[in-house]
């Protein structure tokens, strides 16, 4: 096992473990199953917390100098609310994000090396999010821990989180949503199909079968299913505030319309701009056949599957809950996480619904950490009877006291 002392101030551990034999639940096996994680601060036997990634993040959740080998965009995805005094505070807590079965960051997926020493490709086995969680039950045993003080995760992290509710629900708590929902609506799985169908129609894909030196990658296909990503992170208003119609120059770069010159006659506008950059940044940083893969378990979840309700499936879970949403989020609504909220209530599960009032899409949680942090660092020390101090009022004026989770949507916050 690799540690290394890093800026955050505490030891942080990076380490991929093959915990063995595993089975998906297709059915297949794969006989050495490699598991990448990090774990920052002292574990004390009783204050570990599970963080759960989100799509394409890592398990390199906070803190810089590790020798994880993940970079860009998914490292140290959460620093402002993970570390030393802040929401989950590595001073007081000892934290593990797990990279997921079907990611290319350390753990086993379509490009890592198969059994003849080649990568997986499309023929990794089918992965789920139930496949995350056992993966990450396996992880934790191997390195020592049973019983976890909380488990937290947002976007499809959330979804990891309230399958440990359903797997193992008397291993954890407390269990924290954050932008998250029991499953997927018909429009998000729609535009996750047309992303996929980028990746597959380009050629460079080639079934799956594009890794080694001599074959490019379909990088074009990837970033296409990127930029439909981020449409889907962002708010029109948050669109509208940065970047309006502004044009970045008449025909943008010279290989952004290859098959129409008729194009360079109009504006290429900041938004394609943006759009454009973090494609080729993803590219850079992700592996096509994962994105496939994640997608799909995404996709597949559905918290009730195999019970007469997401209320039934979540019934032997006897800890406590916090849901965090956002007004401004399309992809996982206010009301997706209210719905959540009320199947905890319905079998007698203390929850808190937390609606944060904010116009940044499903990106706010990641960009907004001063309305993420106090109810989450709140809820870890005294559960939904947690009280956390705001800096404004729900109403924007100034607070004359302490207020629940504030601020929130009063209208939908209840427990």
């Amino acid at each position: 096992m690799s540690r290394t002392r890093t800026p955050i101030g505490r030891q942080v551990e990076s380490d991929t473990v093959n915990v063995g034999e595993f089975r998906f639940e297709s059915g297949e096996v794969i006989t050495d199953m490699q598991v990448a994680y990090e774990a920052y601060g002292e574990f004390t036997g009783e204050n570990a917390v599970l963080v759960c990634h989100g799509l394409t993040g890592s398990q390199h959740v906070a803190g810089r100098g590790t020798d994880s080998g993940v970079s860009g965009q998914a490292s140290a995805w959460w620093s402002d609310i993970v570390g030393p005094g802040k929401a989950i505070d590595t001073n007081e807590y000892y934290v593990v994000c797990v990279n997921v079965p079907g990611s290319c960051y350390g753990t086993s997926g379509p490009a890592s090396e198969g059994p003849d020493g080649e990568p997986w490709g499309t023929d990794f086995p089918p992965v789920t999010v139930g496949d995350w969680t056992r993966a990450q039950r396996l992880l934790l045993d191997h390195i020592g821990i049973g019983r976890l003080h909380a488990v937290v995760g947002g976007s499809v992290g959330g979804m990891n989180a309230l399958d440990w509710a359903v797997q193992y629900p008397d291993d954890l708590d407390r269990l924290v949503v954050v932008a998250s929902a029991a499953r997927l609506d018909p429009q998000c799985l729609g535009l996750d199909a047309i992303a996929r169908r980028a990746i597959t129609t380009d050629p460079n894909w080639n079934g799956g079968d594009y890794y080694g030196e001599d074959r490019p990658d379909p990088e074009q296909g990837l970033g296409l299913a990127r930029q439909i990503g981020h449409l889907m992170y962002l708010s029109k208003d948050s669109m509208d505030r940065k970047f309006g119609r502004r044009s970045a120059g008449r025909g943008g770069r010279g290989d952004a319309y290859p098959a129409d010159p008729a194009a360079m006659f109009f504006p290429y506008r900041e938004v394609e701009s943006y759009l454009d950059y973090q494609a080729e940044k993803f590219a850079d940083r992700f592996d096509a056949n994962s994105y496939l893969y994640l997608t799909r378990a995404m996709d597949d979840y559905d918290l009730a599957e195999g019970y007469e309700s997401d209320a039934a499936a979540l019934s032997a879970f006897e800890g406590e809950a916090l849901l965090l949403s956002f007004t401004g989020d399309w992809h996982f609504t206010t009301e997706q996480s209210e719905s959540v909220a009320e199947a905890f209530r319905s079998v007698d599960v203390p929850v808190a619904h937390h609606v944060v009032e904010s116009d940044h899409g499903h990106d706010a949680f990641l960009v907004e950490p001063e309305k993420v942090g106090p109810p989450l660092d709140a809820f870890l020390i005294a559960g939904v009877e947690g009280r956390a101090v705001t800096d404004t009022a729900p109403d924007g004026g100034e607070p004359d006291s302490e207020t629940d989770f504030a601020p929130v949507h009063s209208s939908l916050f209840s427990r």
